[in-house]
Parts: structure tokens; sequence; C-alpha cells
């Protein structure tokens, strides 16, 4: 059997770290056994689709590295992976279903089913539309809702390749809607049309759908098809545990941590570990390892928190693995122009990349870093004023241009291979030692790069060289006198 999966998002304008994490899973689980996802858009409900929502949930998941073989831009031999583009498969098999005697149109009026909930209300008991089903029906305008008439009322057992084996008793089962009034169908009955049209063997789902499935197998008998595997997922919780992330507790649209600076392949990384467990300590894997680890049964039934602390940490892990090339590309896109031009053109950024990987957990900290100028003396020396050299402990300029000296003296005596920033602290520290580090260290790094908070004056010298080092030094020694 060919493992076909799907991911089924609503086009409303949101992309959900949970609904993200149920992507990841059913294509992780259709890669690991060389099988199919399917992206779906469930746009039934045309009052919650949003303009513009489809290619955005298709630019999240391709963010992530997360490709489907077929979708909205690419329709399947089952015809459009967008519901409102499948009206007439739904129409289909709503005849079917009348045809067979387990589909009726509602005759009800709004007012008289709410009388019907308040009769139940009042008298302390489930409301139940299947005790108000009426004994003839009429033939369907398609005007008025078509309800799915239960052929059988029982309890029903299922497996669930997470939960185990689960069970529920009639009161599960009623007279749902299948079609509604506008002509469109609900997604209780859509999902499963499409599902069997598309072939797709499992289903990756979210825990609340579990009181509905009832109901669905029901359906899958009157319609005589056989049901996929239930794949539950575990909730994606809040950090402190308490409830379900939510966007009132500050759960954000996946492609704001693009936004943000987080790698794909971190979010990818640290999704995967919440609700399933690979059977090792190990927690830094890459999408191909992940394929290959991937396990339905290493998913866990409990819930797992959502830590943005958590998820810098494995920002920061999949940072330090980038190749210099790798990391310029992220962090052109966080520097302004004028400073990757600036540094490109003196041939500065891949000194730089240690320090500032050195520095970030994300790269939106770059865009940090450049807006405060802490880029600029790189590519520019420094103006300051002349004060700004003196050291605290002794605020005399000749005193200072006179280490300043002696500090540009032990520098000539380093040749331009071995000029990098252990060895310019292994010539200069003895000195500071002697001196007073603060008295010889201070006026050094101003120097460099006119700042009273900067990188040390050694790992600056190493990035910008000996001779731009030499110059600045000279420069600082004439403006003391």
């Amino acid at each position: 059997m060919k493992v076909i999966t799907r991911f089924a998002p609503s086009p409303t304008g949101f992309m959900h770290i949970g609904g993200v994490r149920t992507a990841l899973f059913a294509y992780l689980f259709a890669k690991k056994n060389e099988g199919t996802l399917i992206l779906r858009i469930e746009d039934t409900d045309q009052a919650r689709a949003i303009e513009g929502s489809i290619q955005h949930i298709q630019d999240s998941l391709s963010w992530l590295g997360i490709d489907w073989e077929y979708g909205p831009d690419k329709p399947g031999p089952f015809g459009s992976c967008i519901q409102s583009e499948r009206m007439d498969s739904y129409r289909a098999f709503a005849q079917k279903l009348m045809d067979a005697g387990h589909a009726y149109p509602d005759p009800y009026t709004h007012d008289e089913i709410t009388a019907f909930r308040e009769t139940a209300k009042a008298e302390k008991r489930p409301f139940l539309f299947r005790d108000h089903r009426p004994e003839t029906f009429s033939v369907w305008d398609g005007k008025s809702p078509l309800r799915f008439k239960v052929p059988e009322i029982k309890r029903y057992e299922w497996n669930d390749a997470v939960r185990g084996e689960l069970e529920a008793g009639e009161e599960a089962l009623d007279d749902f809607i299948l079609m509604k009034g506008d002509g469109y169908p609900t997604y209780n009955f859509a999902h499963i049309v499409d599902d069997h049209l598309m072939g797709v063997t499992h289903i990756f789902r979210a825990d609340e759908f579990i009181s509905s499935t009832p109901r669905f197998l029901s359906l899958y008998d009157a319609l005589g098809v056989p049901a996929p595997v239930f794949v539950t997922l575990p909730a994606i919780l809040r950090d402190d545990r308490t409830k379900k992330l939510g966007k009132r507790d500050g759960a954000k649209d996946v492609l704001e941590y693009k936004t943000e600076g987080y790698l794909p392949s971190a979010m990818v990384n640290y999704l995967a570990l919440i609700g399933w467990n690979p059977g090792t300590d190990e927690e830094i894997f890459s999408k191909d390892e992940l394929i290959q680890r991937f396990s339905v049964d290493q998913i866990q039934k409990s819930g797992g928190a959502f830590n943005e602390m958590k998820l810098k940490w494995f920002n920061r892990e999949h940072i330090l693995k980038l190749s210099s090339d790798e990391f310029l590309k992220h962090a052109s896109l966080f520097l302004s122009k004028e400073t990757y031009t600036a540094l490109n053109k003196k041939n500065l950024l891949e000194s730089l990349v240690p320090l500032m990987r050195e520095r970030i957990q994300t790269f939106s900290e770059l865009k940090d870093m450049d807006e405060a100028g802490e880029f600029s003396f790189y590519a520019e020396a420094p103006t300051y004023p002349v004060s700004g050299l003196l050291p605290k402990d002794d605020m005399d300029k000749q005193r200072t241009a006179t280490r300043l000296k002696q500090v540009m003296s032990l520098l000539n005596t380093l040749n331009d291979s071995e000029w990098h920033d252990q060895k310019i602290k292994e010539v200069v520290w003895p000195y500071a030692e002697e001196k007073g580090r603060g008295l010889v260290l201070w006026p050094f790094r101003f120097t460099l790069s006119g700042r009273g908070k900067s990188p040390d004056p050694f790992t600056i010298a190493g990035v910008i060289g000996k001779k731009e080092t030499i110059t600045r030094i000279e420069d600082a020694i004439r403006a003391l006198g």
C-alpha cells in the first residue's frame, strides 16, 4: 500500500504553529515511506476565507522545506486540491447517500431547531437532531441543508495509531449536516469524500477530532468506503502547560519567525520534537535525519509545551552549523544594503562571520546591531571626541599617546601572515598587564571603534587588518597632540 497523507488547512489568514506541526508530521511520514503528501485547501466556509491565504499557506510550508506532490498549484489525477473547485464530487456523493436513504433535507427553520435545543436543555438531556428526524422526506432542492441519516445507532470502537483502542457510545452519533443551505459541503462531509477520492491512507490530525470520529465512521460505513488510519497528535501547549497554545497566549503566524530571523531548519527541528521522541537524548536533527528517524509509534500521547527560549536555543545551534557562505546569505537579508555593500567592498564580511555568529541567537539581532552602528566602524574609521580616548584612571593625553605608540610598535612586529586576533593579543597583552589593562586596552579599543562598548580590540584589529589598524592608531596619536 502506497502511503498518502494530506495537510488540509482552511484559508483563514493565519498559519498556527499547531497546524504547521501537523503538516510537518504528515510530510515526514510520507517521505519516510516514499509516499505522497497532498496540500488540500478546505475553503467551503466561504465567510471565513481570506484573500491571499492560499498563497500564504504555500509560502509558509515552502519556507520550512515542506513540499507537496499535489496542491492548489498542482492538481492531481483526482482533480483540484481546492474544495470550492470540487463541488461536483460532493453533490455526487450526496446524491449517492440520498439514493441509499442515508440523507434527507432538513425541514426545520432555525427558530424551530433553537426551540428543540432549549427544550433539551430544560430537560437536562443532550440535544440530538435524530430525535426530531421526520418520518417522511421531501425531495432536496439544493437550497436547504441536507442531513446525514445515521444508518445504525450503535457503539463504535476504533484504533488510533497514537492513542490506541478508543470507543464511544450511541450518544456520539447524530444526523449532522452534509450540505449547507448555501450549497457548500460541511467539513464533516467534504473531508471524507476528498480523502476517499484522493486515496489518503493516513490522517494526521489534532486531538479535537477524536470526539467526532464516531460520526465519521458512520458516514464511512454509509458510503461503503474504508476509513484511513487515524494518527491523532498531542496538543501543543503554552509554556506553563495549563492549556493549548493560542493567539491570546502569544502564538504567532509561522512566517513571523522568518521575519524575526529564525532558520527554517531550526523551526522544523524544534517542532518535530514537540510530541515526537526519537528514543535517544539527541536534540539536533537535519530535515533528512528527521525523515530517516521519524516513526508514528514514537509520537507521544501527552501534549508538549512551545517555549520560545528553547526555540532560540535550537536556532543558535543551527546557526553554528552554517557555513560562512550560508551564514552570509541569511545575514544579507537583515543587514542594511549600505552596511552590507560597505563591508563587502572592503572584503570584511567573511572575517566578521565568527563575530556575528558568536553574538546572535536570531538573525534579526544583526539588524538591531547594524542600526546601533555596531558594524560601521569596521568599514570606515570612526570619528570621535578626543576625550573618548582617555581612560578614566588617567586622563592625561600625552601618557595615553605614549601607550598607544607602544601598542603600535608591538603590532608592527607581526607580519601579515601572523595577523589574527589571538596573535595580536599575545603581543599586546603582556604590556597591558604591566601598565594596567584599562590604561592600554581602553584607548586601543576606542581608537579602532570609536565606541564605549564594542568587541575587544584584538577582534576588531584582526578583522580590519594590519594596515587599517596602524592607520587608526596613528590618527589617534595625532589627535592627542
